[in-house]
């Protein structure tokens, strides 16, 4: 990356900068490889938050379906990460996770778990698991959940006969594509010998053909968690790789600090041959003694989150383009790598962390609000749909993380308590889901490495040229609505 004109003075976050069109051999944003190349088997540079209103296993299996990583919290008790990882694990790569509800549940059952949107749907199946075929009732489309009161039944609404997709007999993602399509439905279930293992939707097989998922060496989908310093790290990272973790994130909010460093070589000398994160950071300094103790890859980011008070509570943290690129290279003289940890709303944010040097971008609450975050589907006074969410350091996220202690030690723990407690994070009605803001964010990011002439995230770091905006330079980049 270089600057278009003079060297910057201060400190630059993604609202300061901007990118400069270059010449480009680069024709079709079909050409643009998004691999992060940062040792971990994603195919996109978009990396789920361990936060827990963001990542659980249903949100997890979809990004690695799709090319990403999703980061399981490490609030989570050791028995539940180990059953997140298993279910992850057990989740098909070729076709969508079906949602399976009895023909006794009601609507209301299924709206907490699923709007009433287009392009979604529940089987309804008597049974549940590996369900045989004769006794699947068929898909009822989420859509129909709308004008179906809340007390209704679902095996009254479901039409019998919806047709299925054999696994053996799909040839391809357009040979699926067609049949969906010629059938004039909006998704049908996959069965293979018998039993159902997923369902697909037109608009799935789509997706098919652009992203490539990330898979372990067996083939399943992956999932990174994390841990945090305190405790036996030890023993819980060698839990983790023993249930199938693919990448392992040690995490705390100040990560350049000795016990930091403690944990780092501990985890290290196991050699579980996985990928270590390992963070927070904002400095070359930081990224020199992590790396020394054992990480591979450096989350970046103090203070730019959504949920995140620490700025304004401590005056400590660091604007995160600079943040981004400084580390980045720092990391790349080390044959290290980058996670942009936070401070992205819009797509251009991401393709400034991958400009600065970034190999992956986590993203928090942008996810939280989507139909596979974690948590059931409320509405409001208006109607409007919503999910909770709060900061890792909130009051909230501190009782939960500390439940287990006596209630003198727990009170002792909230008085340094920051962040968010508790947040809505409103459905987006045109992307409810994280596939639809995934193909958002990487439809954009793709045609900023074409303006760049670049094909490949390596490239973006070399090619890209930023330049310096005002805030009035800003706010002309948005598009506003147009009043007659």
């Amino acid at each position: 990356m270089e600057f278009s004109g003079a060297l910057p003075t201060v400190d630059l976050t993604y609202s300061d900068v901007f990118l400069v069109p270059r010449r480009s051999a680069v024709t079709s944003r079909l050409q643009v490889d998004l691999a992060p190349r940062d040792g971990t088997a994603a195919t996109i540079p978009l990396v789920a938050s361990n936060m827990n209103s963001v990542t659980g296993p249903r949100l997890a299996a979809v990004l690695a379906r799709r090319g990403g990583i999703g980061v399981l919290p490490q609030d989570m008790p050791l028995q539940h990460l180990d059953a997140a990882i298993r279910d992850v694990k057990s989740q098909p790569v070729l076709w969508d996770t079906p949602i399976v509800l009895a023909p006794e549940a009601s609507v209301a059952d299924a709206l907490r778990l699923l709007p009433a949107v287009a392009g979604h749907g529940i089987v309804v199946a008597e049974g549940g698991g590996a369900v045989q075929v004769d006794r699947i009732l068929g898909i009822l489309p989420a859509a129909r959940l709308a004008t179906a009161l809340p007390d209704a039944q679902l095996g009254d609404l479901v039409r019998s006969g919806t047709p299925a997709l054999d696994a053996d007999d799909i040839g391809s993602e357009r040979h699926a594509f067609d049949v969906i399509t010629d059938a004039g439905v909006e998704m049908m279930t996959v069965v293979h010998h018998g039993h159902l293992v997923g369902t697909l939707s037109a608009r799935s097989a789509l997706r098919s053909t652009l992203y490539a998922p990330a898979v372990d060496a067996d083939g399943r989908l992956i999932v990174a968690a994390a841990i945090g310093i305190n405790g036996d790290v030890a023993a819980k990272a060698k839990a983790l790789a023993a249930a199938g973790v693919d990448v392992l994130v040690v995490d705390t909010a100040h990560g350049h600090q000795e016990r930091m460093l403690e944990a780092l070589r501990a985890v290290a000398a196991l050699d579980l041959g996985l990928p270590i994160v390992a963070g927070n950071i904002v400095t070359a300094d930081g990224v020199a003694d992590l790396v020394d103790a054992g990480a591979s890859i450096l989350k970046v980011g103090v203070g730019p989150g959504a949920m995140c008070t620490t700025r304004m509570m401590t005056a400590v943290g660091r604007p995160q383009f600079s943040a981004v690129l400084e580390t980045a290279e720092a990391a790349r003289g080390l044959g290290a790598h980058v996670w942009a940890d936070g401070g992205v709303r819009y797509p251009r944010d991401v393709a400034l962390a991958l400009a600065a040097g970034a190999a992956s971008v986590m993203v928090g609450s942008w996810f939280a609000g989507t139909i596979e975050a974690p948590g059931e589907l409320q509405s409001d006074a208006d109607g409007r749909l919503y999910k909770e969410s709060w900061g890792m350091a909130s009051t909230k996220a501190v009782q939960a993380r500390f439940g287990r202690l006596d209630a003198y030690e727990r009170a002792r723990k909230e008085l340094f308590a920051e962040g968010i407690s508790s947040s809505r994070i409103y459905l987006d009605p045109l992307r409810p889901g994280v596939e639809d803001l995934i193909d958002m964010i990487t439809s954009g990011v793709r045609s900023s490495f074409t303006y760049a002439g670049a094909a490949s995230v390596p490239e973006f770091h070399d090619r890209a040229l930023v330049g310096l905006q005002s805030a009035a330079g800003y706010e002309e980049g948005k598009a506003l609505p147009v009043s007659w």
